[in-house]
């Protein structure tokens, strides 16, 4: 036993690295939802921009809210590098309104509220109760997925993504 313990941990290891980046190169999943002022978005609303695609399991609680509340302070820095960002929880058009409201949103908050684009990206999570994990994807002009975050620390989420998709299109240019 002790000796298949450590090829145990090996794998778990191997396999959560390789699950983090399965969706690299991918394209984003078709999805049309409504989005906090009853407008219906889908991927085309996002083509030609970059767009950071993030979910999160519920307005108002404190990490979404701290989250969110970072992409507002930053959100003049992603609009000047032609970054969308867009949230997607369970939370329908009037939570999403309300949360979006009360914080001064300006980006999209997307209503998943059948699931079926969270559970296309398998972030769908059941326990301890229905959400979205809090997973983010970075989505290039074209659709294509070129960074998936899969361990998300709401407090300084923001600054790492600006920082790290600046450089993406940096490279795109070269």
């Amino acid at each position: 036993m002790k000796h298949i313990l450590p090829f145990l941990l090996i794998f778990l290891i191997s396999d959560a690295s390789a699950s983090a980046n399965r969706w690299e190169g991918q394209p984003f999943a078709q999805f049309e939802l409504s989005d906090q002022n009853g407008q219906t978005k889908n991927n085309s609303d996002f083509k030609g921009k970059w767009a950071i695609i993030y979910f999160y399991p519920k307005d108002r609680t404190p990490g979404c809210t701290v989250e969110a509340q970072n992409f507002v302070d930053d959100y003049a820095k992603y609009q000047a590098s032609n970054i969308e960002i867009v949230g997607v929880s369970y939370d329908d058009i009037e939570s999403h309104k309300d949360f979006s409201d009360t914080y001064d949103m300006k980006f999209t908050l997307l209503a998943d509220v059948d699931k079926k684009l969270s559970k296309a990206m398998d972030v769908d999570r059941i326990l301890p109760w229905p959400h979205p994990s809090r997973q983010t994807f970075v989505v290039d002009p074209a659709g294509t997925i070129v960074k998936h975050y899969q361990d998300v620390k709401p407090k300084s989420h923001s600054q790492e993504l600006l920082k790290d998709v600046q450089a993406l299109i940096s490279q795109k240019m070269k």
